[in-house]
C-alpha cells in the first residue's frame, strides 16, 4: 500500500485535517469553543528492541572453500545513544497517524497550549519546589505522565520516568532530568508543534514509496538509519546528515549494490568549496589525501600543472584513491537517483559520538555500515555462501575494489519529518534542522544540485 492510495481513501480526513495548518496568531492563547481534553493519551515506550548483533538477526556464516585468516577486529569508537524502539519512523499508516496527531495538537493549542519553565531551569530527581508541579502539568499535557500523577512538589520516580519518555520522543538522551535541551523542547508552544505535524504530513502526502517486507527509512532530523523488516525495526544506526547549508534531499528509491574500498570522484561544487582552497594553503594537499587528477581522455596530470590561483581545476577529474582516509570510508551504499546521493561509511568516525550530527555535504554516513550491509545483502550469495560481516571485513582487507549487486535490491525513503506519530499514538518531534516547516510567502528555491557521481561500476536498472 502506498501513500497516494492512502491519502485518496481518507481524502475526505485529509482535507479537514489540512485545513488546520493555517493557524493563525501562533503567539496568541485561543479560547476552546468547547470543553476538551488537552492530553494526549498516555504510552508506555515500548521495550527495547536486542542489539543488532543479535543471532537470529545475522546470516550464518559459510565455511570458506579455502580458509584465509581472519581480518583484525576494527577498535570500536563511541556513538551517540539513540532510540531502540522498535516502531518505525515511516510505514504505510504514518500519514495518517501524523494527521490525527496535528488535529489533537491543534486542539491543545486552542485550549491554551501548556506551562512553559523559566529560562536555565534545571531539575533532576530529588529536586523539591514550585516548578515541579508545573512539570508535571507539562508532561501530563502529551500523556507522558498521567493526569493522577498532578500533585507533589518532589522530582520523584514517576516524573523521573514520565521524562525519560518525553526525552525519547524527542531524540533526545534519555537521562530522565530536565537540563538546557529538554528544557528548550519542553518550552516549544503547542502551535508549533501542530504545524510541525501538519507540515510533515504534507510532505508526505505525495509520497509513492512502496513498502516491501524488508525496507530502509533515513529521517533526516533524527540523524538516524532504520532497516525494518516484518513491519519493526530489525536494527538502527548512528547516521550523520546534510549540513544546513549542504541538506540531505528527500529521496525514495532502492538499494541495488553495495560497494567495497570504493573510489571517491570529488563533486565540482567541493572541488570549488574545499579542495582549491585547501591546495591553495597547502601545495602537497593532494597527495596526502591520495588525489589524482585525471583529464579528458583519463590520463593522470600533475597538480603543478594546474593554476591554481583559478576555478581550472572544475575541469578536471579529481579521484580519491581507495583506503581508509577515502572520504566515503570503506564501503559505499549504492542507491540511484536523481540527486546522486547515497550512503556510506567515513574515516571521521569520532563524529557519531555527537548528539547533534549535520556535517555532510549531503550524503548519509552510517555507524557501523558493514553490519549494515551485512543486513542489505541477506539473500545475495558471496564467493563462498552467505555475506556475512566477517566476509565483508576480508574483502575490505584485501582492499580491491568489489562491486556487489543485490539479488533482491531494497527499497529506501529518505524523509524530513519534524513531526510524526506511530500506529499506538505515539508523537515524536525533531528540530526543524533545515527550516523547512515554517510557512513561505514565496516559493522556495530549488536546493543546490549535489553532484556527487557515481562511483559504482555497475551499470544501474531502471527503478
Amino acid at each position: 500500500m502506498t501513500y497516494r492510495n492512502a491519502t485518496r481513501l481518507t481524502v475526505s480526513l485529509s482535507m479537514i485535517f489540512l485545513s488546520c495548518s493555517t493557524l493563525s496568531s501562533l503567539n496568541k492563547t485561543w479560547a476552546a469553543s468547547e470543553p476538551v481534553s488537552t492530553a494526549v493519551p498516555a504510552r508506555q515506550p515500548s521495550g527495547p528492541v536486542a542489539p543488532s548483533s543479535e543471532p537470529e538477526l545475522r546470516q550464518k556464516a559459510a565455511v570458506p572453500a579455502d580458509p584465509k585468516p581472519n581480518p583484525p577486529a576494527p577498535s570500536k569508537l563511541p556513538v551517540a545513544a539513540i532510540s531502540q524502539d522498535t516502531r518505525p519512523t515511516l510505514d504505510a499508516s504514518t500519514f495518517i497517524n501524523t494527521m490525527r496527531a496535528a488535529w489533537t495538537y491543534k486542539r491543545i493549542a486552542e485550549a491554551g497550549g501548556w506551562p512553559s519553565l523559566p529560562d536555565g531551569t534545571i531539575m533532576k530527581a530529588g529536586d523539591k519546589g514550585p516548578l515541579v508541579p508545573v512539570l508535571r502539568k507539562r508532561l501530563i499535557a502529551e500523556g507522558d505522565l498521567s493526569p493522577e500523577l498532578a500533585s507533589g512538589t518532589t522530582f520523584d520516580a514517576a516524573l523521573i520516568g514520565a521524562v525519560k519518555q518525553f526525552q525519547a520522543r524527542h531524540g533526545l538522551p534519555e537521562t530522565g532530568a530536565v537540563r538546557a535541551r529538554t528544557l528548550e523542547a519542553l518550552n516549544i508552544p503547542a502551535a508549533t508543534r501542530h504545524r510541525q505535524l501538519t507540515a510533515s504530513a504534507q510532505r508526505l502526502a505525495s509520497s509513492t514509496f512502496s513498502f516491501g517486507s524488508r525496507y530502509v527509512v533515513v529521517n533526516i532530523p533524527s540523524a538516524a538509519v532504520e532497516a525494518i523488516e516484518q513491519g519493526q525495526v530489525a536494527r538502527r544506526y548512528v547516521a550523520i546528515v546534510g549540513k544546513a547549508d549542504r541538506p540531505s534531499p528527500s529521496v525514495e528509491t532502492r538499494v541495488t549494490a553495495i560497494n567495497l574500498n570504493p573510489t571517491w570522484t570529488v563533486p565540482v561544487s567541493l572541488i570549488k568549496k574545499d579542495i582549491i582552497p585547501h591546495v591553495r594553503k597547502d601545495a602537497d594537499y593532494l597527495q596526502k589525501m591520495k588525489i589524482r587528477i585525471l583529464d579528458a581522455k583519463g590520463q593522470e596530470v600533475d597538480p603543478k600543472a594546474i593554476d591554481w590561483s583559478t576555478q581550472n581545476a572544475i575541469n578536471y577529474t579529481l579521484r580519491q584513491d581507495p583506503g581508509a582516509i577515502n572520504s566515503l570510508g570503506q564501503i559505499r551504499i549504492d542507491m540511484p537517483n536523481k540527486h546522486a546521493v547515497y550512503m556510506h561509511d567515513t574515516p571521521k568516525k569520532q563524529l557519531f559520538a555527537q548528539d547533534i550530527r549535520f556535517h555532510s555535504s549531503g550524503c548519509v554516513r552510517v555507524a557501523d555500515v558493514g553490519d549494515f550491509a551485512e543486513w542489505l545483502l541477506r539473500g545475495t550469495a558471496g564467493p563462498s555462501g552467505a555475506w556475512t560481516k566477517e566476509g565483508i571485513d576480508t574483502a575490505i582487507v584485501s582492499t580491491a575494489r568489489q562491486d556487489i549487486r543485490l539479488d533482491k535490491p531494497v527499497p529506501v525513503a529518505w524523509v524530513y519529518l519534524t513531526g510524526y506519530a506511530t500506529a499506538d499514538g505515539m508523537v515524536h518531534f525533531r528540530n526543524d534542522v533545515y527550516g523547512l516547516d515554517m510557512p513561505k510567502n514565496e516559493p522556495a528555491p530549488e536546493p543546490e544540485a549535489i553532484d556527487v557521481p557515481a562511483t559504482a561500476s555497475i551499470k544501474t536498472k531502471r527503478l
